[in-house]
């Protein structure tokens, strides 16, 4: 049996990582606020507030991650294949 790895060490290893997307996301952020027109309402940016919502949520989740693909996610559509005029079959 495999014993999981100390949080401590996880995060030591995957730190520089979880840095260089924080300071991507900033970037973006930034110049985002730069650029002409508002985007406070677009669908896009409200779904993406609400999964920085999920980030920063105080209680312990290890569903973060499948929280966040939801919200990204269309929902199902039984007629999915004729939408995207998919073959059938």
């Amino acid at each position: 049996m495999q014993v999981p790895i100390d949080a401590v060490e996880l995060l030591d290893r995957e730190y520089l990582a979880i840095r260089a997307k924080i300071l991507e996301l900033a970037a973006t952020f930034d110049r985002i606020d730069r650029s002409r027109g508002d985007v406070t309402r677009s669908p896009e940016m409200i779904a993406v507030q609400q999964a920085l919502e999920v980030l920063l949520a105080k209680e312990a989740d290890a569903d973060r991650a499948e929280r966040i693909q939801r919200i990204f996610s269309r929902p199902y559509a039984k007629e999915w294949k004729k939408e995207f005029e998919m073959p059938s079959g």
